[in-house]
């Protein structure tokens, strides 16, 4: 996924955007940069590989190496960025969130029409962000060139740019899946994707920009370059999944949405008798646990932390490079209670699931610590395609989504025509996928968010929330 963070102040503008983007760590895992402007200086730029250690280690001596009252920072999943860029307008740094499919088919338009070149990567690649200003540099002005580049652009691209004179151009993109929130205080303005990131250091919110809105920020005002339009899909993982609890898109909080998503489930189970003698509700951390508190509420089973992560030493589960030892730290992580594990009856709410690997882990570990059986809710509806327009999900393959394999598995590829059948658990093939599943992964039950379900507990109309990988629908 990954997230940014600017500011633009009368003030140093450092310290803010250090914690600022340090708060966006949980959107990404490989590279974090920054990039700020001194009148004296310029333009000025670090990143730094944070796949094995924070953000904040990596930037604790920035304080030392750059200063300015504008600047702009970044987690990056992916490309190394902010990159610094000079053209016509002027040199700039820049970076972005989203992903761009068709990125051969723009950059060979690109040299073709342009005879220029990229600096390549290794294997040939070329980082998305300097695709991304070539496609923006191609217009009179960085406005023109960054509705260009997103009308062009096949995915999605959210957009800080860092100019010459200490401003900073925020672009949300074309349709909005991903939020751009702006905060202010008495010495200027920061933009986010995260609000609580600005809440939490002393800015009030100023507005959220609309979806393809493009403003210029400075110390003393914001002005809008390309109105917003009307259409909005804003991505419902945001809410399920990526948001920190604390933080809001489009007006709706991320931790209540997540427990009034877990009583809607915990509702439907009760009207089914589906848990009927389950002794504990509990959540897969860390996302799950509000949807478990949701639902442990609503159902009036208690509530209990039936292992816990030890996470002092193994922050991230996902560091090692290998899969094997990714799927070894995130089991070693996993510290049991026994008193609440052995001969009980355990119901769990994962956030959602995907590829079905990390799970298939954690329920082994629970037979082995004695549970009698064990439950899993999703908090999403089954995941059926890989994600086009963000990170989540980009499988190499389709076959990859446990969903959709358990479907090939059980009809072949004839069964992909009866997707919606498969994930409505009222309809037969619904029922079938359920219990392969069980089966599969050694469970009492299994059960799914409804799409009607997680739609409800977000509170948008529908036509405003992207929900392709459940069911296909752009």
């Amino acid at each position: 996924m990954g997230g940014f963070f600017g500011v633009v102040s009368h003030r140093d503008a450092m310290s803010d955007t250090f914690f600022g983007t340090d708060y966006h760590s949980h959107l990404g895992t490989r590279r974090g940069g920054m990039a700020a402007y001194d009148r004296e200086i310029g333009l000025q730029r670090e990143i730094h590989n944070i796949q094995n250690s924070p953000f904040r280690t990596k930037f604790d001596n920035i304080f030392n190496e750059m200063n300015g009252n504008s600047a702009i920072g970044c987690i990056s999943d992916f490309e190394p960025q902010p990159l610094l860029i000079r053209a016509r307008f002027g040199t700039y740094a820049i970076c972005f969130i989203g992903i761009i499919n068709n990125a051969q088919k723009l950059i060979d338009e690109y040299l073709v029409d342009n005879g220029g070149h990229f600096d390549a990567m290794t294997g040939g690649k070329v980082n998305s962000v300097e695709l991304l200003a070539a496609m923006i540099n191609r217009k009179d002005t960085i406005a023109e060139g960054v509705k260009f580049a997103q009308e062009k652009i096949d995915g999605t691209a959210s957009i800080l740019i860092l100019q010459d004179d200490g401003s900073i151009i925020a672009a949300r993109d074309r349709v909005g899946r991903l939020p751009i929130s702006i905060g202010k205080n008495d010495d200027g303005y920061c933009v986010s994707f995260e609000s609580f990131a600005y809440e939490k250091m002393g800015y009030q919110k100023d507005r959220e920009l609309g979806p393809g809105e493009i403003v210029k920020i400075t110390a003393d005002g914001i002005e809008r370059l390309s109105a917003p339009g009307k259409e909005m899909k804003i991505c419902s993982f945001l809410w399920s999944y990526y948001g920190f609890p604390t933080t809001s898109y489009e007006g709706v909080n991320v931790e209540m949405m997540r427990y009034r998503n877990g009583a809607i489930m915990a509702k439907r189970d009760e009207e089914t008798g589906a848990t009927d003698g389950v002794d504990y509700v509990g959540g897969l951390p860390d996302s799950g646990t509000p949807h478990a508190i949701g639902y442990a509420n609503a159902s009036g089973k208690p509530y209990t932390r039936a292992f816990i992560k030890y996470t002092p030493t193994w922050a991230r589960s996902f560091t090692p490079t290998r899969q094997q030892e990714r799927n070894r730290v995130a089991k070693m992580k996993l510290i049991p209670v026994p008193e609440l594990i052995k001969d009980k009856s355990l119901l769990f709410v994962d956030d959602s699931i995907v590829r079905g690997t990390q799970i298939r882990e954690t329920i082994d570990f629970l037979y082995e610590n004695g549970a009698k059986e064990v439950h899993i809710r999703s908090a999403c509806p089954p995941v059926m395609y890989s994600c086009k327009y963000l990170n989540f999900s980009r499988a190499t393959s389709e076959m990859e989504l446990i969903a959709r394999r358990t479907i090939i598995e059980l009809e072949g590829e004839e069964g992909l025509k009866y997707i919606d059948e498969y994930s409505d658990f009222n309809t037969e093939r619904g029922k079938k996928l359920r219990e392969s599943l069980c089966k599969e992964l050694h469970l009492k039950s299994v059960e799914f968010q409804s799409l009607e379900g997680i739609i409800e507990a977000i509170g948008l109309e529908p036509c405003k929330l992207c929900t392709y990988c459940w069911n296909g629908k752009e």
